[in-house]
């Protein structure tokens, strides 16, 4: 345990001095592996890194994963930058196992009807298209004596139109570990989306030409070379520590048994800390609180930093995230046991341009 605990030090002083790459901004695609459609680690703006659980961890540490009673079923949808009238939308479901859990997950992009321009008809042709943006992943998780657990998700990228299309796998690794009596101590590290360059190829990318040095009149249909783009990696590194306040145990007299114990849920109020080192835009820095009353209703907020930028930035240099965000969950047990809960989730982000981006969710957990 000691020897994890010191190599989540030096990867974390390994991330502040081999710093983010600005130079390389906008040199990478497929952002939506960046764009988080769960409604409860979007309340703390994505930097749940250490305590992250359930379906919501396959998108930001697989390593969560495990954290989870038997099953969960979680449906999430989301108003991205309102007024774009972007939709996402995702689905997930994780199975625990005895010593590990597995996890799958979909998020689609919507971009609604965009109407069909040409160099000869700017204004419009009357057609529209609809360009579609979707990956799918698939995790597994394994936890280790109920204080490290380490996960794997392997995800399938697409984005296409109706004559182009890019396809690529991308790989996400994390650990979590957690120390303390009561677990009240959290660590954890991701690397998310590392995998193969994509490559747009179709009709889309085809031109029609003269046949050169040839007889008759007739065309050929060249295949232009459509430029690789990276997959936008990145490394968290978060810590959070719970505190925890549990109702004193009281004591009831029953007429037909002696002094009985009942123990009653408490309340929690976590704080958590977060560093993101982004391959190809500046690294991210903050912190965010979550506060739990009786694992019924949960409030939260966070604030995040993008290291490097300015109050002077140009507007299509301004970090988009950079500020806060905050979100709320209700949550009702549906068994007497309270193993089996029912909770909505939702958040919102202020961003620097457009309304903020909202988004709701709905867990089911047995």
């Amino acid at each position: 345990m000691k020897n994890l605990f010191y190599t989540l030090l030096m990867l974390l002083g390994a991330s502040v001095v081999f710093a983010g790459n600005p130079d390389r901004q906008g040199e990478a695609g497929a952002y939506e592996l960046l764009m988080n459609p769960w409604a409860r680690s979007a309340g703390l703006h994505t930097m749940n890194t250490s305590f992250i659980s359930g379906v919501e961890a396959l998108r930001l540490n697989p390593a969560g994963l495990t954290r989870i009673n038997k099953t969960e079923l979680s449906v999430g949808s989301s108003r991205y930058l309102v007024g774009t009238e972007i939709l996402m939308n995702s689905f997930g479901i994780a199975q625990r196992t005895k010593s590990g859990a597995f996890g799958v997950s979909v998020m689609t992009v919507n971009f609604g009807d965009i109407p069909t321009t040409t160099a000869d008809q700017p204004a419009g042709t009357g057609g529209t298209f609809s360009p579609s943006w979707s990956n799918i992943g698939l995790s597994y998780a394994h936890l280790f004596e109920n204080k490290v657990s380490v996960g794997i998700t392997g995800r399938g990228v697409i984005e296409s139109t109706s004559d182009v299309s890019a396809f690529g796998i991308a790989i996400d690794a994390g650990v979590q570990y957690v120390a303390g009596a009561e677990d009240e101590i959290k660590f954890g590290i991701s690397l998310r989306n590392v995998g193969t360059p994509m490559t747009f190829r179709g009709q889309g990318v085809a031109v029609t030409r003269p046949a050169p040095n040839a007889e008759g009149n007739f065309d050929l249909t060249y295949y232009q070379r459509s430029q690789d783009f990276e997959l936008p990696s990145a490394l968290n590194i978060g810590v959070s520590y719970d505190l925890l306040f549990k109702k004193a145990t009281s004591a009831i007299v029953d007429d037909s048994e002696a002094k009985k114990q009942k123990s009653m849920n408490g309340s929690r109020l976590t704080f958590a800390a977060n560093f993101t080192a982004n391959s190809f835009s500046r690294d991210q820095i903050g912190a965010g609180v979550e506060f739990a009353l009786n694992d019924m209703f949960m409030l939260r907020g966070a604030y995040k930093y993008e290291i490097g930028t300015g109050t002077n930035d140009a507007v299509d240099e301004a970090p988009l995230y950079t500020g806060p965000s905050g979100g709320v969950t209700v949550q009702v047990p549906m068994s007497k046991k309270g193993t089996s809960k029912l909770a909505i989730d939702y958040a919102y982000r202020v961003t620097k341009l457009f309304d903020g981006t909202h988004n709701i969710g709905v867990r089911l957990n047995l």
